[in-house]
């Protein structure tokens, strides 16, 4: 994600992701990728990029900005999946071998399709089966809403529960704990970063819970039409759904220390239980050389008059 040399200060939260034995952190304008490799070391991988939302005004209007944001981010992240993935396969084959553009490109649109299908398409399609018998508009979108909850909250459980994960989620507990070190103006070393919660309010775990339940509002409007236009309007209602949960997200982010906000905000966090594992001191500082990398890169005096950008962590 970078281009210049911007910092992501305590005002500009910086975000996350974890990859294969790794993590991926974001700044204003910089993201790093730290990667533990079989031998022990650690690579980092830094880039740059011209944020999206400076090329346009309407880009960086409320919700907009969200679907901007979020399409940056998935960007960013499975080119740092991809960085992971070859470190580790160059271990194994003993030679450079790398993912094409064209394997990730596919793996990005199969991803985002299965995303659509599973939590969208599948739920009103189910729901529909009981069209007639629920009666009433208002029950339909309610009991489809509660169809695409638990279909989301049983496949996060599901996945929780494979071993191959495990490892992923210690490192998605890791950058929790990094991030929210930072964010205290904490030392950053393994056994500060230790004491924090691996749980964090701009979760993309909770995003995607939120998103699951605005869902229901914003389908509401529309009320009982035909079975295609139930499906093309959940289709095409997902960027607008996208764009009001990043701005719940953001929100919360900046009021959590309200009694109410921590209360709005527990579901998500409590959801992350399952999303995250305690990470071991090697796995903070595979978290922390991520972080540095994008701090020594970005520097506080050279966000001066920028906007700040909220990134999911």
């Amino acid at each position: 994600m970078p281009d210049g040399a911007l910092v992501a200060t305590r005002d500009a939260p910086v975000g996350g992701q974890a990859v294969l034995e790794g993590v991926m952190m974001r700044g204003v304008r910089t993201w790093a990728v730290a990667v533990r490799a079989p031998e022990g070391a650690i690579e980092v991988t830094t880039e740059q990029v011209v944020p999206w939302a400076g090329r346009a005004r309407i880009l960086r209007w409320p919700v907009i900005r969200g679907v901007v944001a979020l399409a940056e981010s998935l960007k960013v992240g499975f080119r740092a999946l991809g960085i992971s993935a070859n470190v580790q396969l160059a271990a194994e084959d003993g030679e450079e071998e790398e993912i094409g553009g064209f394997a990730w490109g596919m793996t990005i649109v199969f991803s985002l399709a299965l995303a659509v299908l599973l939590f969208f398409v599948i739920p009103v399609g189910l729901t529909s089966l009981f069209k007639e018998q629920l009666g009433s508009a208002v029950l339909f979108w309610l009991v489809e809403g509660i169809v695409r909850t638990a279909i989301f909250i049983g496949y996060i459980v599901l996945i929780s529960r494979l071993r191959d994960l495990r490892r992923v989620f210690e490192y998605h507990g890791a950058e929790h704990k990094t991030i929210s070190c930072y964010e205290a103006e904490d030392e950053l070393v393994p056994a500060r970063a230790a004491l924090y919660s691996r749980l964090h309010p701009r979760c993309g775990t909770s995003f995607l819970l939120i998103v699951m339940v605005l869902a229901i509002f914003v389908f509401a409007p529309i009320g009982l039409p035909a079975w295609y236009w139930l499906l093309i309007s959940r289709i095409l209602g997902v960027p607008l759904i996208a764009g009001l949960s990043y701005e719940v997200i953001k929100w919360a982010g900046r009021n959590r220390d309200r009694r109410w906000v921590r209360a709005l905000m527990w579901p998500g966090l409590m959801l992350q239980n399952l999303t995250t594992r305690e990470p071991d001191e090697e796995q903070l500082e595979v978290a922390i050389a991520a972080l540095d990398a994008v701090l020594e890169v970005e520097r506080p005096e050279d966000n001066a008059g920028l906007e700040p950008i909220d990134i999911v962590a």
